[in-house]
């Protein structure tokens, strides 16, 4: 029980780590929160500071997710606890720090970057395979909302279909429901955008600029 607070607690406070909003002050000299969407991530920061601001902070909050699982990982060796258990702990609530970031007055970002890391660190296959998936239905949508709700949707069906059966660090537990826990909680990121997206107001990438 120790194992799972203190991997709960430290997850939830790396994701807490908002880049884009540290990056953004100092690059730019305001909080990307109070400009285009609103939202600390890395769409907004490519709207609305540059694409070397928003390059930083993807890599960064991919890195949150790579981090914590790992933390999680190696706490499960030390405390011979199921290192399954608490590599999905640790992918939940890094996402959920992300989301609601304590540092920031619980305003922070959508958590698809950072879940983006959590993927790879578990399963890289799976996790390219939901980057490549997001990355089309971008292109041929040119919304990045759309992009990562499908690709979020594609994680449990992979998952279910037996795709994740040979982890990259973790090689037992069954990760269904935290697939389907992860995939909820990305939708749930983006209502706004799907109320744009169902309206026909959803803003849209130009590929020109």
């Amino acid at each position: 029980m120790l194992a799972i607070i203190v991997v709960a607690v430290i997850s939830y406070l790396i994701g807490s780590i908002n880049f884009s909003v540290l990056i953004s002050k100092r690059v730019a000299g305001f909080d990307v929160r109070q400009k285009g969407s609103g939202n600390a991530g890395t769409t907004n920061m490519l709207r609305s500071v540059g694409k070397g601001a928003a390059a930083i902070t993807l890599v960064c909050d991919i890195l949150k997710g790579v981090v914590a699982v790992i933390i999680a990982f190696l706490i499960g060796l030390i405390a011979k606890n199921e290192a399954a258990l608490l590599v999905q702990i640790a992918g939940i609530a890094v996402v959920i720090g992300h989301t609601f970031p304590v540092f920031f007055e619980f305003k922070g970002g959508k958590g698809v970057a950072t879940a983006l890391g959590v993927l790879i660190c578990i399963n890289w296959k799976v996790g390219l395979i939901c980057l490549i998936f997001a990355i089309i239905m971008m292109a041929v949508t040119r919304m990045v909302s759309v992009g990562s709700c499908t690709a979020a949707v594609l994680y449990p069906i992979l998952t279910l279909f037996g795709v994740q059966k040979d982890f990259f660090i973790v090689k037992e537990g069954s990760y269904l429901i935290f697939s389907l826990l992860l995939a909820l909680l990305i939708i749930f990121n983006h209502r706004e955008n799907i109320k744009r997206i169902l309206a026909g107001k959803e803003n849209k990438l130009s590929f020109k600029k």
